[in-house]
Parts: C-alpha cells; structure tokens; sequence
C-alpha cells in the first residue's frame, strides 16, 4: 500500500476521535498507540488482529494511530494524544523526559538489531559507505537511527559532510522503500533496518534479490515501545504485562510471528547508550 493510501485509509479507519477532557486513565477510554509505517505485509489485517488481542487482555478498548514519521508519533505522545508508541532508538534518546522505556522486541533472541548498508544486486565492488561518495544515496527518515543517524555519524567520524559527501540523497520514508529504491536504481546505496531487510527476505525475496548488503552496522538496541511519562502506573503495568506474556500462548505467538520477532523484554535503557553517544557527535548535544 501506497504511502498516500495509507494515511487516507488510516485517516478514515483510525481517526483521532478522543475528546479532550476523556482521561487517559480511565478505565472506559480507549489506550492509544502510535505506530509509523514499519510493517511489512497486509498490514491492516495485522492491526485489527493485534488490536483484537490487547483489547482481550486488556480488558480496555485499543486504539492504534498510525503515521508516516517518527516525528508525527513523537509529538502527538508529547502533546498527551497518544499513551504508548513504538520507535526508534533515535527519538527515544532524544526525547528521554517525556517518555520511558517500556518493552523491547527480541530479535533472533536479543534485543539488538543493526543498520545494513545495501547496494544494487549487481554491484560486487563497494563495500563501505566511502565508496558511494558523489553518489546518489537514500536515508529512510531522519530520526532513524539505522536509516540516518548511524550512516551520517560514519561519515562524520571520518570528517565527510554528509551534504557534500554524496552527489544526491533523499528521504525514502520507509525502510521497505530504501529496498526498492536501491534495488530499483534510484540510489546506488540505502542505509535500512536489518531487521526489516531480513524480514523482507523473508517475505518477498524478489525485492531483496535486487539488492546486496554491503555493510553492517555494530549491534544497537532494537526500537523500542515506549509510554507517554504521563500515564499511570497501572496502564504501564498492564501494557508491559501483555506484550511481554504474548510469547506464552498461542494467538500471541502467531501475531510475534508475523512481526518476526521472539517476544518482549523489560529491557534497559542501557542498550540505547550507543545511540546515545552517536546523537551527541551528529547533534552536538
């Protein structure tokens, strides 16, 4: 689906709806849930479902919110209009005092993923991110970490100019569309979430087939879920409780198989240290 015809249909099935003055905390309202565009196939089938699931366990109504960057989901949590959110580790670290950590995927059986950095299919020569300089380069979004941050700080700790060091870059908005983007020869290099370059791989071979991982990333914590620091302790209980009991039956398993992940993890906000550090250097921080 279309970037465009997400948002159009989200905006008719998934609306803001809330009143103002409806507590976040009150048992009747709905818990709400920001999400970007990280899913990868049939992804309002996958909503619904997971949203039948918390609402079960939960005994509370759901309410997912989708938009199309990390940003839109940042504001609208710090604006108190959404209770949890899923990200990046990016955002998180940036944005530490109006939200806290609350579950972690495992991936492969850590809570850790890396940045890929892909070429085209037929390209068997580059294999770091020096050898696309004066090329056209594609980021995903500019609060990512795999799809920005990590690229832009290899750059500068090599003292390059990420504006001047490529011919061209953009912003694909979507991990899946550096994929197609690269694979496609719009860019000759994309940096993309391995985590999501694996899943593809999985799921429509043909689009990564076109492509060829170049350059890993070191381990980094894996985008995390995160709550407003306005909710109450019991809905982040709750929530926490859910995600991280999914694993335990077989309905939660089935919807962890989907997003191909093992489960959730309480986590640390340790394992977002490195990201940290990187933020500091690319934002002077």
């Amino acid at each position: 689906m279309s970037l465009p015809t997400r948002r159009a249909f989200l905006a008719s099935t998934l609306p803001l709806s809330w009143s103002a003055n409806v507590r976040a905390d009150d048992p009747v309202a709905p818990l709400r849930v920001g999400l970007t565009p990280v899913f990868l196939d049939n992804q309002v089938a996958f909503v619904n479902l997971w949203r039948s699931y918390l609402q079960q366990r939960l005994q509370r109504p759901v309410q997912f919110v989708q938009r199309g960057s990390y940003r839109d989901v940042v504001a609208l949590l710090q604006q108190g209009q959404l209770d949890f959110a899923w990200l990046c580790g990016y955002p998180f670290v940036r944005n530490r005092r109006s939200m806290k950590l609350l579950a972690v995927p495992l991936y492969r059986g850590e809570p850790l993923y890396r940045s890929y950095l892909i070429v085209p299919a037929g390209d068997k020569v580059r294999s770091s991110i020096l050898d696309l300089r004066a090329k056209v380069f594609a980021f995903s979004d500019p609060d990512s970490n795999s799809g920005w941050l990590f690229p832009v700080h290899s750059l500068m700790r090599l003292r390059e100019s990420p504006t001047a060091f490529f011919a061209r870059s953009f912003f694909t908005w979507g991990h899946r569309k550096v994929v197609d983007a690269v694979g496609v020869g719009l860019a000759q290099g994309g940096a993309v979430d391995g985590y999501v370059w694996d899943t593809l791989a999985q799921l429509h071979p043909e689009l990564t087939a076109r492509t060829r991982i170049a350059e890993q990333s070191p381990p980094f914590g894996f985008p995390p879920f995160v709550a407003r620091t306005g909710v109450s302790g019991g809905d982040f209980a709750a929530m926490q409780s859910v995600l991280m009991g999914m694993g335990a039956d077989a309905e939660g398993r089935a919807l962890l198989g989907r997003l191909n992940i093992d489960g959730f993890t309480a986590g640390s906000p340790a394992l977002y240290d490195g990201v940290q550090a990187m933020s500091r250097l690319v934002d002077g921080a």
